[in-house]
């Protein structure tokens, strides 16, 4: 796992790429109309391990001062997805660049499919 390293007077200062996706997931998931970050398989064999994996979803390559991010998303249905991926875009930006002090140079947003609420009934129902 790469590293983000920073000198100061006092020290280094290391900020690991996972925590840079923590950062970016959450911020995403905070946009309305994000129903889930899609994991893929690793994503779904860490879910059915019960372990719950924040960077599911995100991409991060991180260079001495930048830091490109791809963020592949579930949205719910009806909503107006360049306005949701716009918003992911600005919120990851502003959480990942106020946190860790990088500048981010991209944020780039997968649509990986959408949500409909017929299929959050039928899946309660498959559950009893």
């Amino acid at each position: 796992m790469e590293e983000i390293n920073e000198r100061s007077q006092w020290g280094t200062i290391k900020i690991a790429n996972e925590v840079v996706g923590i950062i970016a997931g959450l911020a995403a998931t905070e946009i309305s109309g994000v129903y889930s970050m899609s994991g893929g398989i690793a994503g779904g064999i860490t879910e059915a391990l019960g372990m719950k994996n924040l960077a599911k979803g995100v991409k991060v390559e991180v260079g001495e001062k930048e830091a490109a991010i791809d963020l592949f998303v579930i949205v719910d249905y009806g909503v107006r997805i360049p306005d949701v991926a716009w918003q992911i875009q600005e919120n990851v930006k502003r959480a990942v660049e106020s946190m860790t002090g990088l500048s981010v140079v991209e944020v780039n947003v997968h649509v990986q499919g959408v949500k409909f609420a017929e299929q959050e009934e039928e899946d309660r129902s498959r559950v009893r």
